[in-house]
């Protein structure tokens, strides 16, 4: 196993960025699971781990996440737990659902953005950026490219785990870090659902390298484009 994932991912982000770079990031069991039946998640992967998402955050433009995430988990979205300057925030919120009181539009360390096919937010905390809604929701590839245009240049997928889902299913995504910790849970959400392919050769394989975190945490840097 290699020592460092940012270290391996920094000659990437660092360099002249001429499209957007999307990496995706997921913590679950070793059954796959993201949270109990009850939706209890607070935490299923150790401090290594998280130490290693706040310095990913630290790394990138903007963190995206759906609404559902906030709603469930009311996540600050920051780098607190390393050095380095919080990103962007970005909520995928189609109905107007964010909370006025939400964590992450409480401390004022960076910009908020909600992505919405409405004029939702715009305000003096929140900038709506616009994307049109198809038959399926709003298309993760369109998101992306909004963001870029918006001057995002490497994003990163937070969460929640249908977010992800959709954002791999599309296409959208260049890297994922798959983050497995050591215990079963026999039950609970599920993290990534894709759609059902009928023959192998239709799975997704991506160039992986495995790095040991500590904790027994182990993450899958999986690699989707170089």
């Amino acid at each position: 196993m290699n020592s460092d994932p940012i270290a391996a991912l920094q000659p990437i982000l660092t360099s002249d960025l001429a499209r957007p770079y999307v990496v995706a990031q997921l913590g679950q069991s070793l059954d796959g699971r993201i949270a109990t039946p009850t939706g209890a998640s607070k935490y299923i992967n150790g401090p290594a781990a998280l130490d290693f998402l706040h310095r990913l955050r630290a790394s990138v433009d903007a963190v995206v996440v759906g609404i559902g995430t906030v709603l469930a988990d009311d996540p600050l979205l920051t780098v607190r737990r390393v050095p380095g300057r919080n990103p962007s925030r970005v909520i995928i919120d189609p109905n107007g659902r964010l909370p006025k009181q939400a964590k992450c539009l409480s401390d004022g360390s960076t910009d908020v953005y909600v992505v919405s096919s409405k004029e939702n937010y715009d305000s003096g905390e929140v900038r709506t950026l616009r994307v049109a809604a198809g038959p399926e929701g709003m298309d993760p590839g369109q998101i992306v490219n909004t963001l870029f245009t918006s001057g995002f240049r490497r994003i990163l997928i937070e969460g929640g785990a249908n977010t992800v889902s959709r954002f791999l299913a599309a296409g959208a995504v260049d890297r994922l870090y798959l983050l497995v910790a050591p215990l079963l849970l026999g039950s609970g959400q599920p993290g990534l659902v894709m759609p059902p392919i009928d023959r192998l050769e239709e799975a997704l394989r991506p160039q992986t390298r495995c790095y040991s975190l500590g904790d027994g945490d182990v993450l899958f840097d999986c690699c989707f484009r170089s």
